[in-house]
């Protein structure tokens, strides 16, 4: 087979020339390859065809494999078709076997040529020996071993350098320089990671890590005294370090952190440190105790001094925030405006942005979270204590110190203090009703005690110069609008953390402002000047100003017409009389009770002023200060069973309703022993205060004193001024008040603050009624003749005597007005309930005539003609009280029969008695009994209105 014949390429080579033999094809082979197929493909897939046993060994028999494989009965044709089939098997191997053959023998040829080119180089190598030296190429080896060893000294050094940073990091450390540091640490780390194939460099390299985190734990606890203390130095290093770390975010996540801790921790110092002080020994439980059990164990000597620390305390851990945020306002306006190296970045920059922005919202969310905790510090303080018996003046300062506190977190973070309102708001309810229940008790003894003498008070007193009302600011008039107030506040105190940047605390001055405090309001002696009061005195001493012929016992008629000038200068005197001022018309008339009574209003109004939510409850307590006071006065000095008698409408149908109101809601009648008619709960009379009852000392029934006039004049214009009191604070009042509560203040003033005028004239008639002596006028008067037969020219005596009365009285006021001022609203009431009594015991004493002519009437209008000329010489009234009641009925008497029903009609202000008598005097011998008859009836019919 083709296989076989082939040589192999060691055998085919005989020499190492270039040159090839081959065996030469017979013609018969040269055909046979030629009519065999060129397609490599179908070369191939012949020689595919081939058995395997073929190339199975070199001692394969083909032909007896061949001859085997022969059948028994054998066929010419087929036997052709197999001869032809292993030709062309054996000529495909023939022609792969050439080209095989080919490819070796060029492969010798290159062979031969590369020995031939190894030759020629190594004689050339062996030249270039023989040209150079073997020292020049020494001394080559030489200079790169120098170079490589200079590398690895540098080397050494580097990496001695690196071993000795920690001592350089320790020193940077102590001097708080936090960027350097860090970037002296991330500068070895970089170098150390250069120098990493050193088998040394691996626990440098451990060992800079280690170094690494312990100045971020260091700049932490950095991080953390900025909490109490804040530098700008010492802030911006920090924040520069955890810039190099990459760790700005975190570092405002822990500064939040360390702020909660610091208030927690600087709560519990403080606290704790009071505890302990009070405690007086060393016990450690405290220590171990939550804040909130230990603020309950804090003494009432010590709560004052402990809570200004606190809020200290707690400010500068505010003031610290605000500058932290301040800081970084600034420090982000300034990266604004001066351009940076991440402008070229813009990836750079958008990170640099985002961090700001987290930044920024983070400490503004903190704000309100930092002062959450704040107030919940102090809500516990504030809850752990009761303060329900503090001294005014102590609960006062507590309430200025959280008004202050409450101030501060406003401009911290612009909250209402919801928390601390509430706990401030229980506190002041609860101290507030214990408070109020003891300072009525007081007025209540106060009232029982007070003699109602002048308190001694300069002319120009205002409420304004009490120390209690210093913090309405510098009002001087009722035309002040108090909201004005407020802002006059916010100017002085402009933005705490502006005032207080550079140093100091808004908490330091709370306690010792009201000792300095002083008050100029008292008058020496009562009067503003002596000489004054003589001269005065003088003037009411001599009975000078009394015409001469009032001194007289009789009067003649004809001297009534004295000249112009003469009446006007007695006019003018007796005008100087009736006021009684001694000069003094601008001095208030008060007492002790009194200025006790507005000193605790303002007290009150410091409180309301303080804590706006309890306005409502404050102004209800004090207007039952004001209801107790005029209830007060309104017992002592105007209770009278014969107010309903007099027919003079002393008491308004308002003034009543008030009485009767302060009766049933703050008097506590069954304390008192009277008739309360149903039984009030505990709980309703725990709220009342017994009635009051005057003083013994006060004496109502000397006729001397009249009737205790002065005593009266003190109680009801002190009454009267604390009313103009209540109406100069009422704006200031009215903007403390809740809106939906306004309505209980209007009614309050229009109904009872508005009333206490009124009480005069309840008060002074009981003067009025016993000054003067109406029954012997009434007994005079019968004794006189009225049926005369002719004109009379002389009045009667009873004039004289009534007149003589009125002088006697304004004697007594002079007397009176020594004491104290009698101001010209009381004169004149008195004046005129005298008057009308006086004119009312005429008409009276009119009515009491069995028999009367028509001279007798003409001698009645002539004694009151010349009572009323004598009258008005006395006083400036005008025009005079009831003077048409009394002309009235004596031109009744001149009426006929249709006139009289009329008259009985329409004048409805005489008594039954008193219309009877025109009717049995005047009409008597005029009319028949049947007419008579008819005009009683009409008297009986009358359904008179109760005055």
């Amino acid at each position: 087979m083709a296989r076989q014949g082939l040589k192999s390429p060691q055998e085919s080579v005989v020499d190492t020339s270039p040159v090839e033999s081959f065996r030469t094809p017979s013609k018969e082979e040269l055909r046979e390859l030629r009519e065999q197929p060129t397609d490599p493909q179908a070369q191939q897939e012949i020689i595919d065809s081939i058995e395997e046993v073929y190339f199975s060994s070199d001692s394969f028999d083909m032909v007896q494999y061949e001859l085997e494989k022969l059948p028994p009965d054998l066929n010419l044709l087929e036997l052709e078709e197999y001869r032809d089939k292993l030709k062309r098997q054996q000529a495909a191997v023939s022609t792969t076997c050439r080209e095989e053959l080919e490819r070796v023998t060029s492969l010798q040829t290159n062979l031969q040529l590369a020995a031939v080119i190894c030759t020629n180089a190594r004689r050339q190598l062996h030249s270039a020996k023989e040209g150079f030296t073997e020292a020049s190429l020494g001394l080559l080896a030489n200079q790169r071993r120098r170079q490589l060893l200079t590398g690895l000294l540098k080397s050494l050094r580097t990496i001695k350098t690196l071993q000795r940073t920690d001592v350089r990091l320790s020193e940077m450390l102590e001097e708080e320089d936090y960027p350097g540091a860090i970037q002296l640490c991330l500068e070895c780390q970089k170098a150390a990671s250069t120098f990493k194939h050193y088998n040394c460099i691996s626990e440098l390299n451990s060992k800079l890590q280690d170094t690494l985190e312990q100045i971020e734990e260091q700049l932490d606890v950095a991080l953390s005294k900025t909490c109490k203390h804040f530098d700008v130095s010492h802030y911006t290093k920090v924040q520069l370090a955890y810039k190099l770390l990459g760790k700005t975010q975190t570092a405002m996540d822990q500064l939040h952190m360390h702020f909660t801790q610091a208030i927690h921790n600087t709560v519990f110092q403080v606290v704790l440190g009071y505890v302990e002080l009070c405690a007086g020994n060393a016990d450690t439980k405290f220590q171990k105790m939550p804040y909130k059990d230990l603020c309950t164990h804090i003494t009432t000597d010590s709560y004052i001094p402990c809570l200004t620390d606190l809020c200290k305390a707690l400010w500068e851990v505010m003031l610290s925030y605000h500058l932290t945020m301040q800081w970084h306002d600034e420090h982000y306006k300034e990266e604004e405006t001066t351009p940076g190296a991440d402008d070229s970045n813009t990836e750079g920059s958008d990170e640099s942005n985002v961090g700001r922005s987290y930044v920024k919202k983070k400490l503004e969310h903190g704000l309100t979270r930092i002062w959450q905790d704040v107030q919940l510090k102090v809500k516990a303080y504030l809850l752990g204590t009761d303060v329900s018996n503090f001294k005014y003046d102590d609960f006062i300062v507590v309430l200025d110190v959280i008004s202050r506190l409450m101030q501060v977190g406003e401009e911290f973070c612009g909250s209402k203090s919801e928390v601390l309102q509430e706990s401030i708001k229980r506190q002041s309810v609860n101290y507030f009703k214990n408070y109020h229940r003891t300072r009525l008790e007081e007025l209540r003894m106060f009232l029982e005690n007070e003699t109602w003498e002048l308190c001694p008070v300069k002319s120009n007193f205002s409420i304004a110069q009490l120390h209690e009302f210093r913090f309405m600011g510098q009002c001087r008039s009722p035309s002040v609008s108090p909201s004005r107030q407020p802002e006059s506040t916010e100017l002085v105190e402009l933005c705490l953390f502006e005032q207080y940047l550079q140093g100091g605390n808004p908490f330091e001055m709370q306690i010792d402002n009201k000792e300095e405090e002083t008050e100029d309001v008292l008058a020496s002696n009562g009067y503003e000047s002596d000489e004054l009061e003589k001269s005065v005195y003088q003037d009411y001493d001599s009975d000078s100003d009394v015409p001469e012929e009032l001194k007289q016992d009789y009067v003649d008629e004809q001297t009534g017409d004295a000249p112009v000038k003469s009446v006007s200068r007695e006019t003018l005197r007796s005008r100087k009389r009736s006021d009684y001022n001694l000069n003094r018309a601008n001095a208030p008339i008060l007492t002790n009770t009194t200025l006790n009574v507005i000193r605790l209003v303002g007290k009150y109004m410091q409180m309301m002023n303080i804590l706006k939510p309890i306005a409502f409850d404050v102004i209800h307590c004090v207007s039952q200060l004001f209801d107790y006071y005029l209830y007060a006065v309104y017992t002592f000095f105007g209770r009278n069973d014969m107010y309903e008698s007099s027919g003079l409408g002393l008491i308004s149908s308002r003034l009543r309703t008030t009485l009767s109101r302060i009766q049933e809601s703050l008097i506590d009648m069954e304390a008192g022993g009277e008739n309360a008619g149903p039984h009030a709960s505990p709980e309703e009379r725990k709220e009342k205060v017994p009635s009051p009852h005057l003083s013994q000392l006060v004496i109502l029934t000397s006729s001397d004193t009249l009737y205790g006039l002065a005593e009266r004049v003190v109680a009801t214009e002190s009454l009267v001024f604390l009313a103009e009191q209540f109406e100069f604070l009422q704006p200031h009042l009215d903007t403390t008040m809740p809106s939906a509560k306004k309505p209980f203040l209007q009614q309050f003033y229009s109904q009872t603050v508005s009333t206490a005028s009124e009480l005069r004239k309840p008060i002074y008639w009981i003067v009025a009624a016993k000054a003067i002596d109406y029954e012997q006028m009434l007994l005079l008067m019968a004794g006189v003749k009225w049926d005369i037969k002719e004109i009379m020219s002389q009045h009667n005596v009873y004039v004289d005597v009534l007149l003589k009365e009125f002088e006697k009285f304004n004697q007594r006021l002079g007397d009176v007005s020594r004491i104290v001022r009698i101001p010209l609203p009381v004169s004149n009431v008195l004046w005129e309930h005298c008057i009308r009594l006086a004119n009312r015991t005429l008409v009276e004493g009119y009515a009491n005539v069995k028999k009367c002519s028509n001279e007798g009437r003409a001698l009645m209008q002539l004694d009151f003609q010349q009572f009323l000329m004598k009258l008005e010489k006395l006083t400036d009234l005008r025009p005079i009280p009831d003077k048409e009641f009394v002309e009235t009925y004596i031109k009744a008497y001149y009426l006929t029969e249709n006139d009289m029903e009329q008259f009985i009609k329409n004048h409805r202000e005489y008594s039954m008695k008193q219309l009877t008598n025109l009717v049995n005097v005047c009409l008597g011998s005029h009319i028949n009994k049947k007419a008579r008859q008819k005009l009683l009836a009409a008297i009986d019919d009358i359904d008179r209105p109760k005055r």
